[in-house]
């Protein structure tokens, strides 16, 4: 094992120069990485290390969303309100609705299987969306109107809601019951989420204020206290369904609401463990993608991946309808959307293990989407903020000054 972490850091450090020298998202980088060093191709990865991946990948999940949540103000979600809400489902229904739609006839496969392969589709990924937000957030672009705060709210909810909807669809698929407490699963996820995240926020908020304490144990108070609520929902889900995701954005919400001092004293911490944990994030993304599966779908998989982001991006349109953002906002906005990851390599190949008609289909086809979305959607938003998003004074934006600890 330690040869392969030794592998993938070092090797994920050269790449990200190489890329930033070539001017293109790091993360392609570790994708392709992943891939060369992967089971599949030259098999350098340790077993042990990818019997874990699943939670490594999680861990990575809950760094960034912390620092999500230290950097979301209450009172701006507040203010954005509506279509804050409607993008946390509206596009995801629409995508999957284009793919029962159209893949059937594409694939020849039954709708349920449809509705399977739809959800796995659907997630946005956060580990691409949420830095990009947070460099917004940073350089003070399109924070007045709330759009970074609003697309990194929505994302996050967009991957509870879509997750939800595949363990019903896969219930239906396997020839499971599929009851009314299924879909009511989704209300409360995300309900009991926010308020477990809301009571651990309160009293970290408050032991902070009251204590001395210094900011390197605060972190690990808070990274401890963010594992903690993942183990709950783990130990909830025979029972009762909790999105330990939106508990670990809420829990820095409320934080930043309560001890906004302490809040900016773990930015800088948190985003230097971001450094390492994106490199493993996405190398072992890159290493779940077997490219041999691509071969028979590739072309038709494509099609329904671009079909699915071009609907996708119709919906965002229409969720920020009646907005104060202007055209060009609404575009970037619907390009933010676009990126997938983190959810289509955790789930795309569970149908497959257990056994669906459909299994390796869907799985090419999750695979398909990462490749092609999560790259182009980073380096759209990279290049697209400046033309299409305009600072608070409403002057032309220069590139936020945004490092990464690698570039200092």
């Amino acid at each position: 094992m330690f040869l392969s972490l030794s592998l993938i850091l070092l090797l994920g450090v050269i790449l990200h120069f190489t890329f930033k020298l070539i001017k293109l998202p790091s993360l392609i980088g570790y994708l392709l990485l992943g891939i060369i060093i992967g089971p599949f191709v030259l098999n350098q990865i340790d077993s042990s290390l990818l019997a874990i991946s699943t939670e490594i990948r999680q861990i990575a999940l809950i760094v960034i969303l912390i620092r999500a949540g230290i950097s979301l103000n209450l009172a701006d979600l507040k203010r954005i309100g509506r279509p804050a809400l409607l993008l946390c489902f509206l596009p995801a229904l629409f995508e999957i609705a284009l793919v029962v739609g159209i893949a059937p006839i594409l694939f020849n496969i039954s709708h349920i299987d449809a509705l399977v392969l739809g959800s796995v589709l659907a997630a946005v990924s956060p580990a691409v969306i949420v830095p990009r937000m947070l460099k917004l957030i940073d350089g003070n672009i399109a924070t007045d109107k709330g759009i970074p705060q609003m697309i990194m709210a929505g994302a996050s909810v967009d991957d509870v809601f879509v997750i939800v909807l595949f363990s019903s669809f896969m219930s239906v698929a396997s020839g499971a019951s599929v009851g009314v407490m299924t879909y009511l699963n989704i209300p409360i996820s995300i309900i009991l989420g926010i308020v477990f995240g809301i009571i651990t926020g309160l009293i970290l908020a408050l032991i902070f204020k009251k204590f001395n304490i210094p900011t390197l144990l605060k972190l690990i108070t808070v990274l401890g206290t963010a594992f903690g609520l993942k183990a709950i929902e783990i130990l909830l889900e025979p029972y009762l369904a909790c999105s330990s995701l939106l508990a670990t954005m809420s829990l820095g919400m409320v934080i930043l609401a309560v001890d906004k001092p302490s809040a900016e004293s773990l930015k800088p911490q948190l985003s230097s463990i971001w450094q390492v944990a994106e490199i493993f994030l996405f190398t072992l993304v890159g290493a779940s993608v077997d490219i041999l599966v691509l071969a028979d779908n590739i072309g038709l998989g494509i099609a329904l991946v671009t079909c699915g982001i071009a609907v996708r991006m119709i919906a965002v349109f229409i969720c920020t309808i009646h907005t104060r953002l202007n055209a060009k906002e609404r575009l970037y906005s619907a390009i933010s959307y676009t990126p997938k990851a983190t959810v289509q390599a955790a789930i795309g190949g569970l149908p497959l293990a257990l056994g669906l008609a459909s299994g390796e289909l869907i799985l090419s086809i999750a695979v398909i989407s990462i490749l092609l979305t999560a790259p182009l959607g980073a380096i759209a938003m990279d290049a697209a903020y400046k033309p299409l998003l305009t600072s608070n004074n409403r002057q032309a934006i220069e590139p936020p000054d945004v490092k990464s600890e690698f570039d200092e």
